[in-house]
């Protein structure tokens, strides 16, 4: 029985099922493969992209590209770079060249230095078969060949724009180099022919006593400061027997606020910054606010369409000191740009103590006639209140009414002039300013007018700000 069931065939057991699955290492390099193709495709994805949306960025910095043209507001042309500028009338990019700029090379801080790459005629399909790229900017060529020509032999800047939509509309600067001329006499041109002088900062002169103001009405309120009275006798010696001057040598005697700002006197605002009514501390507050560079502080630059506006900067450091008393004065080490004297008399016009930012480019057109809009109406930070801004408003407007009249007798405008004494390496002048701001609905424009080494029978900035306005009255 053992022997038969000795033969008996057992039951084969049951094969393991067959593992056809990759290792664990297999599977993980697989992953990483499939990984990096995505990877790699994606990367290609994103090459061609760039190959066809900053190929001419890239032509253009190569100086292999042609460019294309820039246009005013109405269509008259501010530079061409499709044909020889000599094709053009003579004199027709002699008011704008230091602003427009070219392609030379000789400018950086220009419309056209700053936006190549939108001016480029080349798109990725067509090369440099394509049509011709445009860029249309907010300027009044017109009222600034006007503005411009009102100066005379005189030198300086003018800087205009609406500060309701925030379009630049005239922006002069003299000397201009005339681009269509070239650079052959560079040698011999006049300092300052190849920048745009409205970008840089300058001695303000009494121009700088609307921010003082302003620092007082925020700190001590309107109707305190309105009622604040300090005497004039044509000189006054501060807290360290240091003279503060006044430029009417018999001096104004007891003053309020009004009178003061629309008599310009050194003396009063000395006073009120020596009297401790409104801190030092408070008026560097203010002043950084506002976007001024205080001791050293660091302050950052404005932009617009890619052009730099260096900041103001001034140095307070007592209130007793001469030279703080003197740099809120608009002298001493305090300087300002002519742009941001504009940028401030805008959000004093509005009223709320912001500004909208200026711009020049309205659009842009590509070779394929593509247009894409570019400039609109953005708020900067607020400066400083609204209260202050109305009362600085008030203020302004009736130095213009009572004062200025016969300049601006159609206009309702709010004006402060400054005369600055500058120091240039020893030589010594005196530059002529006037900001204000324009509040009819047909030119409602800030502005500010610079005459470099004015003399008293050479034009005035009031009636370079009327031709201004003349100019610029209607535009929409």
């Amino acid at each position: 029985m053992a022997a038969q069931n000795s033969k008996e065939k057992l039951p084969r057991p049951n094969a393991p099922e067959l593992d056809v699955s990759a290792p664990c290492s297999m599977r993980r390099a697989g992953k990483w493969t499939a990984l990096l193709l995505v990877a790699f495709i994606a990367a290609l994805i994103y090459l061609a992209y760039t190959l066809i949306t900053e190929s001419p960025y890239y032509m253009a910095k190569s100086g292999a590209a042609t460019y294309g043209i820039v246009y005013d507001r109405t269509g008259d042309v501010l530079f061409d770079g499709s044909q020889p500028l000599t094709n053009y009338p003579a004199g027709q990019f002699a008011d704008v060249g230091n602003l427009i700029g070219d392609t030379s090379g000789q400018m950086s801080n220009t419309i056209v230095a700053r936006n190549l790459t939108d001016l480029a005629n080349y798109t990725f399909t067509y090369g440099n078969s394509a049509g011709t790229a445009s860029l249309e900017t907010t300027l009044s060529h017109s009222a600034n060949r006007a503005v411009y020509n009102a100066f005379g032999e005189k030198n300086g800047a003018a800087v205009a724009y609406n500060w309701k939509t925030g379009e630049m509309l005239v922006c002069v600067s003299k000397p201009c180099v005339d681009i269509a001329q070239g650079y052959a006499n560079l040698e011999t041109m006049l300092p300052g022919s190849l920048l745009c002088k409205a970008f840089f900062p300058t001695v303000p002169g009494s121009t700088q006593k609307v921010s003082t103001l302003l620092a007082a009405y925020q700190y001590a309120g309107v109707d305190r400061v309105n009622a604040l009275e300090f005497s004039c006798s044509g000189k006054w010696i501060n807290a360290e027997g240091a003279a503060i001057n006044c430029h009417q040598a018999s001096g104004h005697g007891t003053q309020l606020l009004p009178e003061a700002f629309a008599n310009s006197c050194n003396p009063y605002f000395a006073q009120l910054v020596q009297s401790g009514i409104v801190p030092l501390s408070s008026i560097i507050e203010s002043y950084t606010r506002m976007g001024y560079s205080v001791n050293g502080n660091k302050a950052e630059p404005l932009t617009m369409d890619g052009i730099t506006i260096q900041p103001a900067s001034t140095a307070l450091s007592d209130a007793n000191n001469f030279e703080t008393q003197w740099g809120a004065l608009g002298q001493g080490k305090t300087l300002v740009s002519p742009f941001q004297l504009m940028l401030w008399q805008g959000a004093i016009a509005n009223g709320t103590g912001s500004a909208v930012m200026p711009y020049l480019l309205k659009s842009k057109t590509s070779p394929l006639k593509e247009v894409t809009p570019i400039g609109k109406a953005v708020m900067t930070e607020q400066f400083f209140t609204a209260e202050a801004a109305k009362a600085v408003q008030d203020v302004m407007t009736q130095n213009s009414t009572n004062h200025y009249y016969v300049s601006f007798d159609v206009y309702h405008c709010g004006v402060k002039s400054g005369t600055a004494q500058v120091n240039d390496n020893g030589r010594e002048y005196e530059n002529s300013l006037l900001a204000g701001f324009c509040l009819d609905d047909q030119a409602p424009v800030a502005f500010c007018i610079l005459i470099e080494e004015r003399q008293s029978w050479d034009i005035s900035t009031a009636q370079i700000a009327r031709t201004l306005l003349d100019n610029v009255s209607g535009l929409s």
